[in-house]
């Protein structure tokens, strides 16, 4: 005979069961957790995993450098799973430090969890960093998600660092211990760019930092995503060289003009971006003020084979064509008239609106002048008068 356990459940029983909330899988050592902080004990923090059991932290994991608690219940924290044996689900976000270092050392090499030292030596390939009494080395490559020009400016100070390679002391040596700072802000970069992509769009305005200038443009950090800003979406005036308007670090506004998939995986789209899209057009109102036989005094600020560019107002600046320089000669180059930054005077020519191009020239200017002064030519001596009158004088 049966036992009850053995009657087939009716349909109610299996619908009851199918609706009720499935636990998570109890996460394992090394996995990356998210949780809700349910209870702030007297010296570690209690978190929801979402699973029967609850996952706890030490106090000095959640500390900032004032040693303040920096979470309170309600609060989502993201750590790693440090161990689980004896039931409990140990978190942490960072290797523990003091006479185990040693072995929270190992322990950090398998489960991935972050570990903080501090750059203690600069030798060849990398930097020498004291984890908690304990020497490890970070290769430079390893040290920046960007090539490290000077590595020593990283001495003294404290950072945090993933550990790429553990191997046990032989015969009560040192630990040979490897570490990279870059493959964790690889993976925070990861985050960051899955946030920054969802709200990225052509003719979006965002800020960014520059990461690199070169001739042709500058790097710009979205946020977990690089975009371009080419020399010529600098702004609306010339840039011989896009470090006159930028430098590393600086923070700008700009606008997204494209985004194009690409087969790179490590740099999936490429993005273009503009300051000048954000600013505004000088054409408009400085022409606004032009007329055709105008005279300008203007700088010059570029000097080709064909002739002088002048910058007349607001950056914009208009071409003097070599036939129009007023010179007595044929020249060879603008250069051979005029020199770098020297004021002339001008007359417009023309206005190409289209084109956004204005000829002038400083040959028409001295013939301007010469007709302005025959206009206003008047004899000193007065009239001769009639022969009539001149005939009555000598009588």
């Amino acid at each position: 005979m049966s036992s009850s356990d053995d009657k087939p459940k009716g349909f109610a029983a299996m619908l009851s069961e199918y609706d009720a909330p499935k636990q998570a899988r109890r996460p394992r050592v090394g996995d990356e957790v998210t949780a809700k902080v349910v209870v702030v004990g007297s010296d570690a923090v209690f978190v929801d995993l979402g699973t029967k059991t609850e996952g706890v932290i030490e106090h000095d994991q959640l500390r900032n450098a004032d040693g303040e608690l920096t979470v309170e219940v309600g609060d989502t924290i993201t750590a790693r799973v440090a161990s689980t044996s004896g039931g409990t689900i140990v978190l942490r976000t960072r290797a523990a430090r003091g006479p185990d270092a040693g072995s929270e050392l190992q322990a950090a090499a398998s489960s991935g969890l972050a570990v903080e030292g501090t750059v203690s030596a600069v030798n060849k390939g990398g930097v020498e960093v004291d984890i908690g009494g304990v020497r490890a080395f970070c290769p430079i490559s390893q040290l920046d998600l960007r090539y490290v020009e000077d590595p020593g400016s990283y001495m003294g100070k404290k950072l945090t660092f993933r550990v790429t390679r553990f191997e046990a002391a032989q015969g009560g040596g040192k630990p040979n211990v490897v570490i990279s700072r870059r493959a964790l802000l690889e993976e925070e970069n990861k985050k960051r760019a899955a946030e920054t992509r969802a709200g990225l769009e052509v003719g979006a305005v965002v800020s960014g930092t520059v990461t690199s200038v070169k001739d042709y443009g500058a790097f710009v950090d979205l946020g977990g995503l690089d975009g371009m800003l080419h020399i010529t979406e600098l702004g609306f005036g010339r840039v011989d060289h896009p470090k006159d308007v930028l430098s590393v670090g600086d923070l700008v506004r700009v606008q997204v003009t494209k985004i194009e998939e690409t087969d790179d995986p490590k740099r999936p789209e490429r993005i273009g971006l503009s300051l000048k899209a954000l600013q505004t057009d000088p054409w408009e109102t400085v022409t606004a003020k032009l007329k055709e036989g105008q005279r300008l005094t203007g700088e010059v600020v570029r000097l080709e084979s064909f002739g002088a560019f002048v910058s007349i107002d607001q950056n914009i600046e208009g071409l003097v064509h070599v036939s129009e320089l007023g010179a007595n000669r044929h020249v060879h180059h603008a250069r051979d008239v005029l020199s770098m930054g020297q004021k002339v005077e001008v007359l417009v020519k023309g206005i190409d609106h289209e084109r956004k191009r204005i000829a002038l020239s400083m040959k028409d200017v001295g013939a301007q002048k010469e007709a302005e002064q025959a206009a206003s030519f008047k004899p000193t001596g007065g009239s001769l008068g009639t022969f009539a009158d001149l005939f009555n004088k000598k009588k």
